[in-house]
């Protein structure tokens, strides 16, 4: 069968075989697998499948079938839709919830490092449209979970709201296509609704904030550590950096429901 590269996505080298996506094996993917068979075996739908590795030594996964946001901008209409938004905030609770539960294996090693302990979830940390997939009948997962890993369930949901609110750098928004920016506190709390989310919303963009720093800063570390897919940090971190300041310049009525 050819192999049909894949869009989307930050990691390099994942293909497409038939109903198969196969990509490189990096130092954390028995910790990603031993997450996607925890999930598999919880039944929580809306992440693909693990099923071995092929013969070149690589990943096999199953393939979510459906509409990426890619890497053409602007993004399709779907990816600011109420839908979407709602179906993102809904997945994240699922995720979340399904994670309580799983016990990592004591070799696990995670992409950003971080180490587990009682009371976190897996968060998945790029939750964002270039890695969501899209049906006619909603949202149907996200893909690429190289970089899941031990989190809060605010560190996970901020990231959802840097991406889909959108809470990122105002310049960043309009090139994907987004431009109803008066609209961003109604949306922030239809993902929090949608989420269920019971803490305190006027502490929220403090979380945001602290997300798109750190992200930053991971992007540099493994950017130095020469990762495969950050290569070139300077825009992705400065955009980050950038939305973080742009997210404490909010008013106060901002996060009021």
């Amino acid at each position: 069968m050819t192999e049909e590269r894949l869009p989307g996505g930050r990691t390099v080298g994942a293909v497409r075989i038939g109903d198969t996506v196969h990509r490189p094996v990096q130092p954390w993917t028995p910790t990603v697998h031993a997450v996607l068979r925890h999930l598999e075996s919880v039944g929580f739908t809306g992440a693909p499948r693990v099923l071995g590795l092929d013969g070149e030594g690589r990943e096999i996964l199953t393939y979510l079938a459906g509409e990426s946001a890619g890497e053409d901008l602007p993004w399709p209409a779907w990816v600011y839709s109420d839908a979407a938004l709602a179906d993102v905030g809904t997945w994240a609770r699922r995720l979340h919830d399904a994670t309580e539960s799983f016990v990592p294996p004591p070799d696990a090693r995670w992409l950003a490092g971080v180490t587990w302990r009682p009371g976190l979830v897996v968060g998945h940390h790029d939750a964002a449209p270039w890695n969501a997939v899209w049906r006619e009948d909603g949202l149907a997962g996200f893909f690429d979970w190289d970089s899941a890993g031990p989190s809060s369930r605010e560190v996970d949901l901020a990231f959802m709201a840097l991406t889909w609110v959108p809470l990122q750098a105002r310049g960043l928004a309009e090139r994907t296509g987004f431009t109803a920016f008066e609209d961003r506190s109604r949306r922030l709390h239809l993902l929090l609704d949608s989420y269920g989310y019971e803490g305190d919303r006027t502490a929220f963009g403090t979380a945001v904030t602290a997300r798109a720093r750190m992200h930053a800063d991971v992007v540099d570390r493994l950017a130095a550590a020469g990762e495969p897919g950050y290569t070139r940090p300077g825009p992705i971190a400065a955009d980050l950096r950038r939305a973080a300041d742009e997210v404490e310049a909010l008013p106060a009525s901002f996060w009021s429901r």
